[in-house]
């Protein structure tokens, strides 16, 4: 049974930890607003972005679209994980890892090696050691104060050359998708190959019809624009996954510092009843002692 001093002792250092849970909490939920902000801001323009590269890649030339499949015996594959530099935001960075732990052994079962850019220090200190030789690189402290576009565009150079040089045949975008406070989900998105989609053809009415189709001319060709275009939407794309995931990372966060200010009141009323409860019994005791103390003179 601890001491009377023992249980103030715990009681204090309880409601020290609320105080910081609590301050956490705050600062995430002010961060978080503006993150979610930037978040929602984005995805208009990359939603836009990916459909107008799709449109384009309708009528272009596969063997000569160089962002296109190089051959049908994919082995190398780049993976980009995003995730936080810091702890403390429940199981945003455990889901993060076992994605991508997940992703690692279905590649490996389709004879696939992959490959690792980290975006965030959890997962690259979490991973480092089980694919130590696989890691190319790793961007640390993205996110401080705010994250530039110029280390997207950095991490899209860094893919393009790697595909443009054959040393991988893919790359994934992995990151967790901001849907609430309380809800975000971990997604894979591919960059690269571009996926060229084949054109749309009516084969049971040949008559031309302006509401489902529209013909135009390109100046220059399609594949130039392309050329032009997709390291843009490539950048765009993995810039909004960062801010996706940044959100997701505020929002676990705030809702983690959350749930542990309300468990260190129920454990501070816990301790105050039992060590109320302690007291008395220390208080009985003493007053049994005297009393019988006194009948005995």
């Amino acid at each position: 049974m601890p001491s009377l001093k023992d249980l103030r002792n715990r009681i204090s250092s309880v409601k020290s930890t609320k105080k910081i849970t609590s301050a956490m909490k705050m600062v995430a939920a002010a961060k978080l607003k503006r993150a979610q902000e930037n978040a929602e801001k984005t995805r208009p323009y990359a939603e836009k972005m990916k459909n107008i590269v799709e449109s384009l890649t309708e009528n272009v030339n596969k063997s000569s679209f160089k962002y296109g499949k190089k051959n049908d015996n994919n082995s190398n594959v780049l993976l980009i994980v995003c995730s936080a530099d810091r702890g403390l935001c429940g199981g945003f960075n455990g889901s993060i890892i076992r994605f991508t732990k997940n992703t690692c052994e279905n590649l490996k079962n389709d004879g696939k090696t992959p490959k690792f850019l980290f975006v965030g220090k959890k997962a690259y200190n979490s991973l480092k050691k089980k694919f130590e030789a696989s890691i190319l690189d790793s961007f640390i402290d993205y996110a401080n104060p705010s994250i530039k576009f110029e280390l997207s565009a950095e991490i899209r150079d860094r893919a393009m050359t790697l595909f443009t040089n054959n040393e991988i045949d893919e790359c994934y975008l992995i990151f967790t998708k901001f849907k609430s406070a309380i809800s975000q989900t971990v997604i894979k998105q591919k960059l690269l190959p571009v996926e060229i989609l084949p054109e749309e053809k009516d084969s049971t009415n040949n008559d031309y019809d302006s509401s489902k189709s529209a013909a135009y001319e390109y100046e220059p060709s399609e594949e130039v624009i392309l050329d032009e275009i997709i390291p843009r939407n490539i950048a765009i794309q993995i810039h909004s996954g960062l801010l996706e995931n940044l959100a997701s990372e505020q929002g676990s966060r705030m809702t983690a510092m959350d749930n542990a200010t309300r468990n260190a009141n129920d454990m501070i009323d816990d301790l105050t009843l039992y060590y109320n409860r302690s007291r008395q019994a220390v208080i009985t005791k003493e007053l049994i002692e005297i009393i019988s103390g006194a009948e005995a003179i």
